[in-house]
């Protein structure tokens, strides 16, 4: 059964509740659209992902109107998921852009209707290209969908528009095939969240996908002190300007980390009138195998082994164990949920 537009009668004397009852209406048509695209979805969409997949070339993404639109945001979903990708303006395409495109690419032409005059002209040309045509149209048999070396059909869909206008549940089915293509090839790509964070640096999201490295603090800027240094010994050494973080980290003979003294611990040697321990080693006043986190772990890492332990600096070691950066949770304002800076101590 073909979808129905929205029946529900709304005018300018139309009552809150009748209103409501409108917006729901085109929200169920949408989603029964959906539904009935989901149950004819066929094995095309997966031979266009291994195309996609196995191509050496780009994608390139175009349609007009509403299914231009769509096509962009799918092509920044490619983009963003590993798949270089880029849109393409139909009209602008027959006027030059066309150069864009080589032998090898692939084309993925959005057109509910399968019948854009804009669209259906850059066939020609793409055929002489050497690039391949995949489809996402209503119907296989429509011009565009002849066309294409594959189509991915939708099967008929009638907009939610009372009027048949205004393109609604289409633009949603094309939507979210596409959103299906893309999420297909990345899942086939083995696309993992270190990857996602190479593409999205940007924001917060990005930023704790990143890793400690990124934002560790190295060198000169990480104080470290042997074991058997004393605690007078090891800030007079260390004093002197620098970006210092509140902690040491103590290594081992072996250049191991052994352990983490803090501004905090110090001050509590004066706070417990235990200032005789100053001359003492710092390993008997240290935190003994700290929390601490491998170099490449992400950023989101770091910020959950601060938040559970409520620390304020973490060492990064290698996997031999020995201590090649500091985070400090100075160094991750922005990056880190409001509830943890309420929870330091």
């Amino acid at each position: 059964m073909v979808t129905m537009s929205a029946t529900v009668d709304v005018s300018a004397t139309s009552t809150e509740a009748e209103r409501l009852a409108f917006a729901r209406d085109v929200l169920r048509i949408e989603a029964d659209a959906l539904d009935r695209v989901r149950v004819r979805l066929d094995e095309s969409i997966v031979r266009a992902a291994e195309w996609i997949l196995e191509s050496s070339g780009d994608v390139i993404v175009t349609g007009m109107g509403k299914a231009g639109i769509v096509g962009q945001k799918l092509a920044a979903t490619l983009a963003s998921t590993g798949t270089r990708a880029f849109p393409l303006h139909p009209a602008e395409a027959i006027h030059g852009d066309l150069g864009r495109v080589r032998a090898g690419d692939i084309v993925i032409a959005l057109s509910q209707s399968g019948e854009t005059d804009e669209v259906l002209r850059l066939i020609p040309t793409l055929k002489r290209l050497g690039a391949s045509l995949v489809a996402i149209t209503e119907r296989a048999s429509s011009s565009l969908g002849r066309l294409a070396d594959l189509c991915i059909e939708l099967g008929p869909i009638e907009e939610a528009c009372p009027l048949q206008l205004a393109p609604s549940a289409s633009t949603t089915a094309l939507m979210a095939v596409g959103d299906a293509l893309a999420l297909l090839v990345s899942r086939l790509r083995d696309f993992k969240p270190e990857d996602f964070a190479l593409y999205h640096p940007g924001g917060s999201l990005g930023r704790k996908l990143g890793r400690v490295d990124d934002v560790m603090r190295t060198g000169r800027h990480v104080r470290t002190a042997q074991a058997e240094e004393t605690v007078r010994e090891v800030f007079v050494r260390l004093a002197g300007p620098r970006r210092r973080a509140g902690a040491v980290l103590i290594v081992d003979p072996a250049g191991r980390l052994a352990g983490i003294f803090t501004d905090g611990d110090l001050a509590r040697l004066f706070e417990t009138r235990r200032e005789a321990m100053l001359d003492r080693p710092i390993a008997e006043v240290m935190t003994a195998n700290p929390v601490q986190v491998i170099v490449g772990a992400t950023i989101a890492e770091a910020i959950e082994a601060l938040q559970s332990r409520k620390l304020s600096e973490l060492p990064v070691v290698d996997r031999d164990g020995n201590p090649v950066g500091l985070v400090d949770l100075t160094d991750l304002i922005g990056l880190v949920p409001a509830d943890l800076e309420a929870d330091r101590v």
